[in-house]
């Protein structure tokens, strides 16, 4: 073969290799995804409705997984999309556990399918949760593991029309778990007395060990969004750290399941 024709040879076959590289499936990319703590992330229907403006369908009437999050990391691998078929065998628990209340029946998997491209291809980088299987598999074991409906029922807080104080909520659930965890609140609007409890995040190490969620060197306050003033009515600025003080944790409406 003469050199000119060997070495376009070559150039073809390292072209095709490269593309069936470049097709291939890369499970996690470094770079500007590293992360520290893996959040377990808990949200109470009854507010997540208020939130959207009560656009449920009978949302549960317990904590259910929002989802399980990297701390400083999204949408780490935009080519790992979504399988509905790697979850089948999950798919009862899922209903329960991890629902989708805000949407039809025949579009709830959509909340699922967000999870795993914002948060389970950057938690992926663990071996623990390297698949779509094991993703929502250890968030159902780590959800029934904390068992956070039994815990803050054992405290006794339960949903009420009195308020509680963040701080009493916060402490007990330290007192318990070993740990401070995160808790978000829905800012009232001018009609609102007090901020509503809305979620509760439990973080862990990447051994899945129980952390703190918040570093000493952390502000333990989010910047930016609408703290210190009323939220008007019909803004929606989403979920924040709780402010000090009372806190409303809403009574499910009646026909929650």
């Amino acid at each position: 073969m003469k050199p000119a024709a060997a070495g376009r040879a070559f150039l073809c076959s390292f072209c095709l290799v490269l593309c069936s590289l470049c097709g291939a499936q890369v499970p996690w990319r470094s770079g500007d995804h590293e992360w520290k703590k893996l959040i377990m992330v808990h949200h109470w229907p009854t507010t997540v409705c208020m939130e959207v403006g009560n656009n449920c369908r009978s949302p549960p009437d317990y904590w259910t997984i929002h989802g399980l999050w990297a701390d400083k990391a999204e949408e780490c691998n935009r080519s790992w999309h979504f399988d509905f078929n790697e979850i089948k065998d999950l798919l009862q628990d899922m209903k329960m556990y991890w629902p989708d209340f805000l949407h039809s029946p025949s579009n709830r998997s959509s909340f699922w399918k967000h999870e795993w491209e914002k948060h389970g291809t950057c938690v992926a980088q663990l071996e623990a949760l390297n698949s779509q299987q094991k993703y929502f598999g250890k968030g159902l074991d780590l959800y029934r593991g904390l068992a956070l409906n039994s815990v803050l029922l054992k405290l006794g807080i339960r949903p009420s029309g009195n308020y509680y104080q963040i701080s009493d909520i916060k402490d007990a659930l330290a007192s318990l778990y070993g740990v401070v965890p995160k808790v978000q609140c829905l800012p009232p609007r001018q009609d609102e007395e007090v901020q509503a409890l809305g979620q509760i995040e439990l973080c862990f190490t990447k051994d899945l060990q129980l952390r703190n969620c918040t570093d000493p060197a952390e502000s333990p306050r989010e910047p930016g969004g609408g703290r210190g003033r009323a939220r008007p009515a019909g803004e929606l600025w989403g979920l924040e750290v709780c402010e000090d003080g009372p806190v409303f944790y809403p009574p499910p409406p009646e026909g929650g399941r």
